[in-house]
């Protein structure tokens, strides 16, 4: 089994630890900004200096500034502090599932902002998705129409996260994409960000800032030197499961045999849009390095 393989598994495996980490610090009374910021904060620090042992500069174009402030807006701000919110007013397995109903926002967007052409493939996974998010909600009262409503947006700005990055790495190195793209998104949160939180809470943040955001972004980094974005894509679909297992494990989160099915419905979508993917020549790869991570 080639290397590039079992470095996805561990990304998404580190990917799936988000929703957990946010249940661990909600206990804490950190706000969803709160617990954002920090993990930008961190991550940005590890960053810097990962970035400076590669050798790659942090110099940037002015006219570049302007992108950046938009794409941390999105894919900083929005996506995270949604996502965060929503594990704490539902629950883990709820958000990520949720979360990925990214591909029916993807095909839209790409048909749209790409002029991507509509495969059957790509319609048969937008039922599959949409039918899936339906069960995942049939009966079960716990989950508000609030929740609902956040979980829904979360997977509108985690496909607007790989829209954005198919622009931000036409022109820059990856790894200074992401650095200016958290930057930005800090600056965002710093108005909304309780400077002042328990000691108790200090190693959560740093580990959210490490294992899922700054470890799992190198480990996916490093995957696709080796292997093919689609293929990558489909092996990264074990997130949601990693996070589902582990809300049952550590909480006792259970689903409903209708929430299993469509969870499968969900996951299934996501993997169907992967699996039918051409395969890119190798010069394009690199641009689809950010659209899989967090």
């Amino acid at each position: 089994m080639k290397r590039g393989y079992l470095f996805v598994f561990l990304a998404a495996s580190m990917w799936g630890t988000l929703g957990i980490f946010a249940k661990y610090l909600d206990g804490f009374g950190l706000t969803p900004f709160t617990m954002v910021f920090y993990r930008v904060f961190f991550a940005l620090l590890l960053l810097a200096i990962y970035l400076r042992l590669r050798g790659i500069g942090f110099a940037l174009e002015r006219s570049r500034l302007r992108f950046y402030a938009l794409y941390g807006f999105f894919s900083i701000f929005l996506f995270y502090t949604l996502y965060f919110y929503t594990v704490t007013i539902s629950s883990v397995s709820f958000a990520v599932l949720l979360l990925y109903t990214a591909p029916v926002y993807s095909i839209i967007l790409g048909r749209l902002v790409f002029n991507e052409p509509l495969r059957r493939e790509k319609i048969a996974a937008l039922f599959m998705v949409m039918l899936g998010v339906v069960l995942v909600n049939w009966g079960d009262m716990q989950f508000s129409t609030k929740a609902l409503v956040f979980g829904l947006l979360t997977g509108l700005t985690y496909a607007l996260y790989g829209v954005l990055a198919k622009f931000a790495v036409r022109d820059d190195e990856p790894e200074k994409a992401l650095f200016y793209t958290l930057l930005f998104g800090m600056f965002y949160l710093m108005p909304f960000a309780d400077f002042s939180v328990p000691s108790g809470a200090v190693p959560y943040l740093f580990a959210l800032a490490f294992f899922p955001t700054f470890l799992g972004y190198i480990l996916y980094n490093h995957a696709l030197k080796e292997i093919e974005v689609s293929r990558a894509s489909i092996v990264a679909t074990i997130e949601p499961v990693v996070a589902i297992t582990l809300a049952f494990l550590l909480f006792g989160e259970t689903l409903t045999p209708e929430q299993l099915i469509g969870a499968v419905l969900i996951i299934g979508g996501s993997m169907l849009v992967h699996l039918k993917e051409k395969e890119k020549p190798e010069e394009t790869v690199i641009e689809e390095v950010l659209e899989e991570v967090h």
